[in-house]
């Protein structure tokens, strides 16, 4: 029996800390650049409290934690190093979280509709996703720089929901990026709590906080969307 009534929902997923743990080559592209500065190194627990706001941001805040700020001139190549080192290890320690693969695909049999809205580059985003073994499963993947707005901007919320069929949706993240999204475009958002958040997902005031994936179909069936 489906566990939505036709057209199923628009399931909209952040991918950061969110379907997949992707701190370790984060962090290794984050380090390149600190490298190339002569920075001290950032280490993982650090990282995982700057990850969510795109590579822009990344850098920036790496760089103010490990000295000085970073001027606007200099960011154009500390952004280009860090895409080249992201680019050649996109998944080398990057791993989905538990049952996220299953869920998925448990939910799109189940008549949901899937789609992706990250502010990782939408060039890095679709080389991830099939690594991941996650192709084909999402309708529609929206990556910064698809559109000249990110989350978030409502927007691109309404945009990946209209690729995805429309009807009604759900954010689903980590952090408050995609809590202030789904609040902007008037949907519900639920976090998990595991994600990269400074802020413990659970204090940030989601319609519901998950600590692991295998419970999204149920927390999705007591939202009763339709």
């Amino acid at each position: 029996m489906s566990l939505f009534h036709p057209p199923g929902p628009a399931l909209i997923f952040d991918l950061d800390g969110t379907l997949a743990d992707t701190s370790p080559d984060l962090l290794g592209a984050t380090n390149a650049v600190l490298t190339a500065q002569d920075r001290p190194l950032l280490d993982l627990a650090h990282l995982r409290h700057l990850v969510g706001f795109g590579a822009r941001a990344l850098i920036l805040q790496a760089m103010q934690a490990s000295g000085t700020p970073a001027s606007e001139e200099e960011m154009p190549a500390l952004v280009d190093i860090f895409l080249a080192h992201y680019r050649a290890h996109i998944a080398d320690g990057t791993r989905l979280f538990p049952h996220v693969a299953e869920t998925l695909e448990s939910l799109k049999a189940q008549g949901a509709r899937l789609g992706v809205l990250t502010n990782k580059p939408q060039e890095l985003t679709d080389p991830l996703l099939p690594l991941l073994g996650l192709d084909g499963l999402f309708a529609a993947v929206y990556g910064a720089g698809r559109k000249p707005y990110t989350k978030p901007d409502p927007r691109i919320f309404h945009d990946v929901v209209a690729d995805c069929g429309g009807g009604p949706a759900v954010m689903i993240g980590d952090s408050i990026t995609d809590l202030n999204t789904a609040r902007a475009a008037g949907a519900p958002c639920i976090l998990m709590s595991y994600g990269f958040t400074p802020v413990p997902a659970s204090e940030l005031g989601a319609d519901i906080v998950l600590d692991d994936f295998a419970q999204l179909p149920a927390a999705l069936a007591g939202l009763a969307l339709a």
